[in-house]
Order: structure tokens, then sequence, then C-alpha cells
């Protein structure tokens, strides 16, 4: 059983930056394919950032150019860098990794952008 913990979170001013970090525990990091999720107010939950087993990246059309997903495998750690963040894309940041047989999700990570 793979369990997330993630930090990072908090108030920032539009315009700025925020380093998001997922911890894993359990076991077999480095065979789950890893993501960013954001669950804003009143809204689905979506996909953000995307990071694969071998490292192969993917971002939603709304943060690409700003966020960067990465990967330490030997730190079971992956991280989310938020730069030039806009008061969309405050939310609760959920970790998740997924194989063909394994699920995992964290509980989040609040961010607020606000003036």
């Amino acid at each position: 059983q793979v369990q997330f913990v993630e930090s990072g979170g908090g108030l920032v001013q539009p315009g700025g930056s925020l380093r998001l970090s997922c911890a894993a525990s359990g076991g077999g990091f480095s065979t789950l394919n890893m993501a960013w999720h954001l669950q804003a107010p009143g809204k689905q939950r979506d996909l953000v950032a995307h990071i694969s087993t071998t490292g192969a990246t993917f971002y939603s059309d709304s943060v690409k150019g700003r966020f960067t997903i990465s990967r330490d495998n030997a730190k079971n750690t992956m991280y989310l860098q938020m730069n030039n963040l806009k008061s969309e894309d405050a939310g609760r940041y959920v970790c998740r990794g997924y194989s063909s047989r394994q699920d995992y999700w964290g509980q989040g990570t609040q961010v607020t952008v606000s003036s």
C-alpha cells in the first residue's frame, strides 16, 4: 500500500511562486506514473501535470510554460514548481500515483492565490 503526503501549499500573491511536494511511502514509487490534480471549489478534479515512470511529462494548456513537474525516485518524491501563479490556479492540489494494477491518491495541499 502506497501513501502520499503533499506539502508546500499556502497563500501567495498573483505572480508569485510555490513548490509543491508529494512524498511517497510504502515502496514502489519508481513503478508509478505520477500526476498532480487540482480540485477547485465547485469544480471537478482536473489534471494539471503528469510524469511517467520514464520521466515523460504532460501539462494542461492552462499551466504550460508556468509549471514544471519532476520526480526524484531516490527520495520517493514528486514535485510541482509553480511560477507566475494566477487566481485560477487556486484550490487543493492532490497527487496521484498509478500503474496498470494500482491507483493511489493523496489528501492534497491547499493553494490560495490572492493579493
